[in-house]
C-alpha cells in the first residue's frame, strides 16, 4: 500500500543515520541547513506547485524555534520564489540561486548586477531563448542573476540536444557559469555554489557542527564542504559524496523529526531549560 503524502513510510532512517543525528545534536551551535526541490517537498511538475510536505515543515519550524540552532534553506531557486513555495519561519536563513542571493535577516542587502553582467545576462538569455524556441517542452526561468532552461516536460532526446546546445554556446563565454541539475541547465553571471553557501552560513550561524540534506547534482558541492563531526544526507538513489542517504522526501521528515526530537532533549525550549 501507497502511503499518503506527508505520512510514515516502510523505509525507516537506518541505525547508523539515526545514531548520527542523536550524535549532532548535541553539538553546542547547531546549523540544519535544507535544500528544497526534491528535499523538503517532492518534485512537482511546475515548480510553483511545490510544497513542503506537512512533517518536513512542522520539524523545520520546531527546530528553529530551538536555542542554539539554525536553519537555513539553500536552493538553486531565487529568493523570492524559495519564500513563496517554502514559507520558511521567520528565523531561518536563506541562500536563493546556489548561493548568489542571501538572506540573514532585516537589512540584508540584495544582489545587485554591475552593467557588464547585466549586459551579459541579457546575451545568455538571449541565446537561450532561441533554443527553447525551437525545442518543444523546453521553458525559461529568469533569475536575478542568470536563466535556467527546463526541460522536464520535453522528450529526452529533445532535452539532450537543447542542453547541448545551450553548453555548446555558453560554456566558454567568460563570465557565464554553468550548472547542471535534474532535468535543468542553470546558468549565472555570478559564480556561486552550494558548498560555499555551507562554507558561509557555517561562519555567520557560528555552527560547531552542520546537518545538511540534498537531492540534485548541485548539492554535491555541498556535502564537499562538510567537514568531520557534520552529516550529510544524499535524497535518492543517484551517486554521492554524502556519508548518508535516504530514498525521497518522507524520509527526510522522518530525518527532520529525529532530529527535532534528539535536539530537544539536548537544548531544551526556547529558554534552554534541559529537558528532563
Amino acid at each position: 500500500m501507497t502511503p499518503e503524502p506527508g505520512t510514515a513510510a516502510p523505509l525507516a532512517l537506518t541505525p547508523e543515520l539515526r545514531e548520527a543525528v542523536r550524535t549532532i545534536a548535541s553539538t553546542d551551535q547547531l546549523l540544519v541547513a535544507m535544500d528544497f526541490d526534491g528535499t523538503m517537498a517532492p518534485i512537482v511538475p511546475h515548480a510553483d506547485d511545490a510544497r513542503p510536505l506537512p512533517r518536513a515543515a512542522a520539524a523545520f519550524a520546531g527546530l528553529a524555534a530551538l536555542p542554539r540552532t539554525t536553519t537555513a534553506l539553500i536552493s538553486g531557486r531565487a529568493l523570492a520564489s524559495l519564500r513563496g513555495v517554502a514559507s520558511p519561519p521567520a528565523e531561518s536563513l536563506l541562500i536563493g540561486s546556489h548561493g548568489a542571493e542571501a538572506w540573514l535577516g532585516p537589512g540584508s542587502a540584495g544582489l545587485e548586477l554591475d552593467e557588464d553582467q547585466r549586459t551579459l545576462l541579457a546575451e545568455v538569455r538571449g541565446v537561450l531563448a532561441e533554443i527553447a524556441g525551437e525545442a518543444p517542452g523546453t521553458m525559461l526561468e529568469d533569475k536575478p542573476a542568470g536563466v535556467v532552461l527546463h526541460t522536464r516536460q520535453a522528450a529526452d532526446d529533445v532535452a539532450e540536444d537543447a542542453v547541448a546546445a545551450a553548453r555548446s554556446l555558453l560554456e566558454d563565454r567568460k563570465g557565464v557559469f554553468l550548472k547542471n541539475g535534474k532535468r535543468v541547465l542553470e546558468t549565472s553571471v555570478v559564480h556561486a555554489s552550494k558548498g560555499e553557501a555551507v562554507a558561509f552560513l557555517r561562519q555567520a550561524a557560528g555552527a560547531t557542527a552542520v546537518l545538511f540534506a540534498g537531492d540534485d547534482t548541485t548539492d554535491e558541492d555541498a556535502f564537499a564542504r562538510l567537514g568531520p563531526g557534520d552529516v550529510g544526507v544524499k535524497v535518492g538513489l543517484d551517486f554521492t559524496q554524502a556519508q548518508y542517504r535516504v530514498e525521497a522526501p518522507v524520509h527526510v521528515a522522518e530525518l527532520l523529526e529525529a532530529l527535532l526530537a534528539a535536539r530537544s532533549s539536548a537544548v531544551g525550549g526556547r529558554d534552554g531549560t534541559p529537558a528532563g
